[in-house]
């Protein structure tokens, strides 16, 4: 069993409730299963993500936390400006090109992907995300701060802008070499088309 698989046994989905949302979410407690994380396991095994990682990593080794706070500053600046260099420079990355072609494949399933190196800086996305940092939220700590193979899904959230709701698959993405973390993904699964699929 790989380390944090036990996550999935004792998983219990909570549901915040919104004001107007409706009164109880359509979905069991245990919708996302072990088969489910394996697949998302198994899509960021890509050479893609390796080779995108190594390459991150290697580049933000020496980088001081004052330079990736200045990084995420740029990144929230950027997303209220009309010229968009870093933004636009990670979105057009290979890797970028092919997180949102596995979103695009997914049918509505996979609703965002985040892939980040080990400084928790985004290293491709599949769409803006509000920012670049993610180095201070569990879906960085308890995976790449806690070791190799981890995985910890958050609670469920409700979208008011889609009608769904969502949760993260947060996974520890390890070299195939050394085994040691290298980064880690985050993949938002819509968890309403995920129920609808499985009542089929």
């Amino acid at each position: 069993m790989r380390p944090g698989i036990g996550l999935l046994c004792c998983l219990a989905l909570s549901f915040a409730q919104p004001a107007a949302a409706m009164t109880s979410p359509p979905l069991s407690e245990r919708i996302i299963e072990r088969s489910l994380v394996d697949e998302m396991r198994e899509l960021m095994t890509a050479k893609i993500v390796i080779m995108s990682l190594r390459g991150a990593n290697g580049e933000r080794v020496h980088m001081e936390q004052s330079q990736i706070l200045a990084y995420d500053e740029q990144w929230r600046a950027e997303r209220e400006q009309s010229k968009k260099p870093l933004i636009t420079s990670t979105l057009a990355s290979p890797l970028s090109n092919y997180l949102t072609r596995v979103q695009a494949h997914s049918n509505g399933l996979i609703a965002e992907i985040i892939v980040v190196g080990l400084k928790g800086l985004n290293v491709g996305q599949s769409a803006i995300t509000s920012d670049m940092w993610q180095g201070d939220e569990a879906k960085f700590q308890r995976t790449v701060g806690v070791g190799p193979g981890e995985i910890f899904i958050d609670e469920a959230e409700f979208s008011d802008g889609t009608g769904t709701w969502r949760a993260q698959i947060n996974i520890t993405i390890d070299d195939p070499d050394s085994g040691a973390p290298i980064g880690a993904a985050t993949i938002e699964i819509n968890l309403t088309e995920l129920d609808r699929r499985l009542k089929r």
